[in-house]
């Protein structure tokens, strides 16, 4: 609203971004004071059954209202061992930097209603552990890396390390190692602590 000669006009505004418009513009424009719903934005990497075609890609669309988006192809600047294990067949990044390597994954902008969403799927922290990482754009390599959350295991068995370790997942390559989408318990996660 403005106030003009002891009349109150109201404006309709179209609702801006913060990311895209400087706090001086979003104070003040020719008199009208704008207003917006303070938002913020995470990026995430993801690198196994979250990814676009795998099966709980849903999470990111679980909570209404919430805001995701497919931002880039990326690749983790240090080494990881990616596996696939228990009975479920899920990929689990094991928080070994520098060994296995250097994962491919895809990165997603989302707010806060889906990084608490992703969090409860990755049942953070107590299993997962959402950790600051450099990731590069896989297709743009020559653009500087930036730090993005990914979920990694931190508590594992060192033996885990001898398992075959991926650069990708899909649930659909050759390895023929099929995630089970049923409800996974917590004894086929202790075969991994």
């Amino acid at each position: 609203m403005s106030h003009n000669r002891g009349f109150v006009q109201t404006v309709e505004v179209t609702r801006w971004s913060t990311r895209d418009l400087s706090p001086e513009f979003l104070t003040t424009k020719s008199g009208i004071f704008f207003t917006w719903d303070a938002m913020t934005f995470y990026k995430v990497f993801v690198y196994g059954t979250l990814k676009k075609g795998e099966p709980n890609h849903g999470w990111f669309s679980k909570s209404t209202g919430g805001h995701h988006k497919f931002l880039y192809n990326g690749r983790t600047k240090e080494k990881f061992p990616l596996i696939i294990g228990t009975r479920y067949n899920i990929p689990f990044l094991l928080h070994s930097p520098g060994q296995g390597h250097n994962v491919k994954g895809e990165v997603y902008e989302v707010d806060d209603k889906v990084l608490a969403d992703l969090d409860v799927l990755e049942d953070h922290p107590n299993f997962y552990v959402r950790g600051l990482y450099e990731v590069e754009d896989v297709d743009q390599p020559d653009q500087k890396s930036e730090s993005v959350w990914i979920y990694t295991i931190r508590t594992f068995k060192k033996e885990l390390l001898s398992q075959t370790l991926f650069e990708s997942y899909s649930n659909f390559d050759r390895h023929g190692l099929k995630y089970h989408e049923s409800e996974v318990d917590e004894s086929s996660l202790a075969d991994l602590q």
